[in-house]
């Protein structure tokens, strides 16, 4: 087989895949990228809505031939590929070192009532979070924690921001994400879906030993994550069922936001399947 023939860079493909930075044109044309083979690999297999959730597939020559299963499954389940050298994949990935395939995806939040409407037992809620690197590791922490979803405020970073995909490593494509939801309408709804609300604060006056030693974490529950500079404001806190504080034992002044909310996730979780035990963890190196 020869060279496979090259997109141009001035491709209109291209150019609107490339717009897919701008949060403007993502909301816009409901579409975002999604770059690497990890991330690619979980889109081919996802469907938004019934429909296939991988739209294009940009891919260096290298790159396809390294990861010929992930193209021929693209090509499978619809979706336009197109080869490019690594100066476009680059351009189109906005990353410094790119993996040779970028995704173009179709969005795949879900709505709210969806959520509630599934009993979800274990929750993660972004309250305010800004840093689009701290959301996609906090997806990716309640993915491996077994949650049932993950809910991003109104006042959140955007879910489809370049580097929340990066740090979500394709956990994104796992379980049900909705966004854009007042704080008072999420606390509420799951409140009402009989979700115990647990704001997780560093000034919390519950400790999160003594929340497990006392049994009461088994039940559904959500955590509410706050600004990564000044935590929840007053007012979300009031709105919880408790403020819980994860105990520093050694001379840390604090955990950051993605580490506390692993911290809490996984406290929640073990504590929903002691009756049954945990279930298997990854193989070792899989982190």
């Amino acid at each position: 087989m020869g060279t496979p023939e090259l997109i141009s860079p001035r491709s209109p493909r291209v150019a609107a895949a490339r717009r897919l930075a701008r949060r403007h044109f993502r909301g816009k044309e409901r579409r975002f990228i999604a770059e690497g083979p990890q991330a690619v690999r979980e889109a081919v297999a996802h469907r938004a809505g019934g429909s296939p959730t991988l739209i294009e597939l940009f891919a260096t020559v290298e790159a396809a031939e390294r990861h010929a299963e992930i193209v021929e499954a693209a090509r499978a389940a619809g979706a336009l590929v197109h080869f490019a050298d690594d100066r476009t994949v680059a351009d189109v990935s906005q990353t410094v070192t790119p993996q040779g395939l970028v995704g173009v995806c179709r969005f795949l939040d879900s709505p709210f009532e969806e959520i509630l409407a599934a009993r979800p037992r274990l929750v993660a809620v972004l309250a305010n979070v800004r840093d689009p690197g701290n959301a996609g590791t906090v997806l990716r922490c309640a993915d491996a924690a077994g949650a049932d979803a993950v809910v991003l405020t109104d006042a959140s970073v955007d879910l489809y921001n370049p580097k929340s995909v990066r740090a979500s490593v394709g956990s994104l494509f796992h379980l049900p994400v909705a966004v854009g939801v007042p704080v008072e309408q999420v606390v509420t709804g799951l409140q009402g879906a009989g979700v115990r609300i647990l704001a997780a604060d560093g000034a919390g006056d519950r400790d999160l030993d003594a929340e497990l030693d006392a049994g009461s974490m088994g039940g559904p529950t959500a955590w509410v994550f706050g600004n990564e500079a000044w935590g929840l404001p007053e007012e979300t806190r009031a709105l919880a069922d408790a403020v819980v504080r994860v105990p520093i034992h050694g001379k840390a002044e604090s955990l950051n936001l993605a580490t506390a909310a692993a911290v809490c996730l996984y406290a929640s979780a073990r504590a929903q399947r002691t009756a049954g035990g945990c279930r298997a963890t990854s193989p070792a190196g899989g982190a």
